[in-house]
């Protein structure tokens, strides 16, 4: 019963197909991922170009995503990101040709990762909005938590599969095997029976933007989420993308370390999206949001002091749990609230804020690290989240009465 109850939205087809090709897809992104962090920071052997990288993978979904949400309001959805996944598989596969034939480059990685991040401005919000069109609106909370243990079960299963091929084979492979991955996620969109016929309007591009924002302002609580969204991954993220620091200067350790530790924090989401999908019918999300936010940022800064590896595994796994709860939680409560006729646009705002509050704490957290350390500059962050989350739960109070 329990189970059932947990995985209910599986029993759905297309949520199924989609589920899957993203969750296949999510795999090779993370091969991809961890072979391109320890690349750069090998090639540059500078933590703030590391941070550069992070942040020119995520300034475009600032620069783009409201222009990506008009879109996915206007035209196909399956269309819009099927275009999205064509144009990431050919940077996966440009960038394995340059390092299998010796010429890459940072300035290349860097290009490309903003190429990436234009391409998922576009299809961030196609995929947000078409997901509430795959399930019933009562087990929408539930399929959001699903699709938050894909991504984790990649980030857990990719960096292993990841490390061994960097490790074995050379970092080609991991971008090559990305590329291909993208082919899963394709197919599984294309397969799609639902397909969103978008309303005709006379409405001129920006008139219908003003109108997702106009929405976004007037809901009730929807501003204080959005601002939740955007402070917590400009103070929670950077613990994800500098772990290759910690694991080589911290822990003295090479790529397995790394793979490690980027896999216990993926364990760590899983189960932390499991448990959200169990309560997904529980009432109160918006201050359960909130006190897995304090817990995220006391984990988060053990994590920073902890010298030992295996105790940091430990804050590490916790801190994974309580991250990827406040995400789904905080997603969960924006979709709930937020019509079909502006949902490309409404999440494409979140999306703004969700992953814009990205390449602005990495650029932060890449400029401070060399002037004070990885630790101290991450137990900082780790104690302003738990301030934040104090905040919203006593003094900002919209978020905590949904």
């Amino acid at each position: 019963m329990t189970l059932g109850r947990t995985f209910r939205a599986f029993q759905y087809r297309d949520f199924r197909r989609l589920w899957a090709g993203a969750c296949a897809s999510s795999i090779g992104t993370w091969m991809q991922k961890l072979a391109q962090s320890w690349l750069v920071l090998e090639m540059s052997d500078s933590p703030f170009l590391l941070g550069v990288d992070a942040f020119l993978g995520e300034i475009p979904i600032l620069l783009f995503s409201l222009a990506g949400g008009v879109a996915a309001d206007r035209i196909d959805r399956r269309r819009l990101l099927v275009a999205s996944q064509v144009l990431q598989m050919g940077a996966a596969f440009l960038l394995a040709g340059l390092i299998a034939t010796g010429a890459v480059r940072v300035w290349h990685i860097l290009c490309l990762s903003f190429v990436v991040g234009l391409a998922q401005a576009f299809g961030g919000p196609a995929y947000q909005a078409l997901l509430p069109g795959l399930v019933p609106a009562e087990h929408l909370a539930n399929a959001i938590a699903l699709n938050s243990i894909q991504f984790n079960l990649a980030r857990v299963i990719g960096p292993v599969l990841g490390g061994l091929a960097l490790t074995r084979l050379g970092a080609a492979w991991c971008f090559a095997v990305n590329g291909v991955s993208f082919l899963a996620v394709i197919v599984s969109v294309v397969s799609l029976k639902l397909q969103f016929i978008p309303p005709r309007t006379g409405e001129s591009f920006l008139t219908s933007l003003k109108a997702g924002l106009g929405f976004v302002r007037r809901r009730a609580a929807m501003p204080a989420l959005v601002a939740l969204a955007f402070s917590t991954t400009l103070l929670g993220i950077p613990l994800i993308v500098f772990l290759p620091v910690f694991a080589r200067d911290v822990f003295q350790r090479g790529p397995s370390a790394y793979m490690l530790l980027l896999s216990v924090s993926g364990g760590g989401s899983i189960v932390g999206a499991l448990l959200v999908a169990a309560l997904s019918h529980a009432r109160h999300k918006g201050r359960l949001a909130l006190l897995l936010l304090i817990g995220f940022g006391v984990t988060a800064t053990a994590f920073a002091f902890s010298w030992s590896l295996a105790l940091s595994c430990a804050f590490l796994f916790l801190a994974g749990m309580a991250m990827i709860g406040v995400f789904s939680l905080v997603t969960s409560l924006v979709q709930e609230i937020t019509p079909d006729e502006v949902r490309g646009r409404v999440m494409s705002v979140y999306n703004v804020a969700f992953r814009g509050g990205m390449p602005v704490g990495n650029l932060i957290t890449g400029s401070l690290v060399p002037q004070f350390g990885a630790p101290v500059v991450l137990a900082a962050n780790g104690v302003l989240l738990t301030a934040l989350g104090f905040y919203y739960l006593l003094m900002q109070r919209k978020v905590a009465a949904l």
